[in-house]
């Protein structure tokens, strides 16, 4: 009986997502990648409601929306100002802000997780809104290196949780690599699809794996490069005109990994290491445990492997 009971709450809830786009959307954390998937949301018609803890911050948030906001108007309505202004209030009227998490998500389809990468923080999360949020509510995070499993367990809508992958800045990259785990339903997981189709975005669908498909590839990349200039191989400076002038890519290993953040990537390569300490892919690096442990974080600390001012 148990189980014919939750095969039928499972169908049910499986129902009400197959029948309701998802309209309404809750994005939790209010920093830059949280502001970036509210105002590509808010643009698409999304009715959003951007929560933080932090008052603050969620003004930072909105002022930053509305200057991103501006920068497109220059480019799409450079000879009609009125109707610039007029899509900029309308974006703008879309977004609303709190910072109680629990009355918003009483009301929503999807809740959108872009906190502190922790993953006992997003657990936590999670399992208080789990109890709130109705039952065809899906829940997503936007982790780069945590498994989505992990983040799901704290809760009891399983079948009802997947990842939603942004990259960095939000309304400019076009990528989503939506995730699912094992149990993560098809209704779901297709609902997520076409959330991330409707912003926009060119969704891949990827398997709950350490990094997904691009961290999965580009971290163990800029780590080896970084041995590569350990062992006297080749100058950071070389290195990353080689891979821009011959391999044709924008940033040179080191030049992003400085743009991206040294302590971003000491913490998913700690991780990998942590899970599978035998694969030299996964392996840490000695100079950047160095940097980060001296502050020098990169970009946004005006010095990582080059210096910035």
């Amino acid at each position: 009986m148990a189980f014919l009971t939750h095969q039928l709450i499972r169908g049910f809830s499986s129902s009400a997502i197959r029948n309701a786009a998802i309209k309404h959307v809750t994005v939790i954390g209010g920093g830059l990648m949280g502001a970036g998937i509210a105002q590509v949301a808010a643009t698409t018609g999304h009715s959003v409601v951007l929560v933080d803890t932090n008052e603050k911050i969620l003004k930072q948030s909105a002022m930053g929306i509305e200057g991103s906001l501006k920068r497109v108007v220059k480019k799409k309505f450079a000879d009609k100002p009125e109707a610039g202004a007029e899509f900029i209030a309308k974006v703008m009227a879309n977004i609303s802000t709190s910072t109680d998490a629990s009355t918003v998500v009483e009301s929503t389809d999807l809740v959108l997780e872009a906190i502190v990468e922790n993953l006992g923080i997003k657990q936590g999360l999670f399992a208080a809104l789990d109890k709130l949020a109705p039952a065809h509510t899906i829940f997503a995070s936007n982790t780069s290196s945590l498994p989505i499993t992990d983040i799901a367990s704290s809760t009891s809508r399983l079948d009802r949780f997947g990842g939603l992958h942004f990259f960095n800045p939000v309304p400019m990259m076009k990528l989503v690599e939506v995730i699912g785990t094992s149990a993560t339903s098809q209704t779901t997981f297709d609902s997520l699809l076409a959330f991330s189709k409707a912003l926009g975005k060119t969704p891949v669908s990827c398997k709950d794996t350490p990094g997904f498909i691009v961290n999965r590839l580009l971290v163990p990349y800029m780590m080896e490069a970084i041995r590569l200039h350990e062992r006297g191989h080749g100058s950071k400076e070389d290195i990353d005109v080689a891979m821009k002038l011959g391999a044709g890519y924008p940033m040179g290993p080191f030049e992003l990994l400085d743009y991206v953040g040294l302590d971003t990537s000491k913490f998913i390569i700690d991780g990998w290491a942590e899970k599978d300490p035998d694969n030299p892919l996964m392996q840490p690096s000695q100079l950047l445990n160095k940097l980060v442990a001296e502050g020098k974080l990169g970009k946004k600390t005006g010095e990582g492997f080059y210096k910035y001012k």
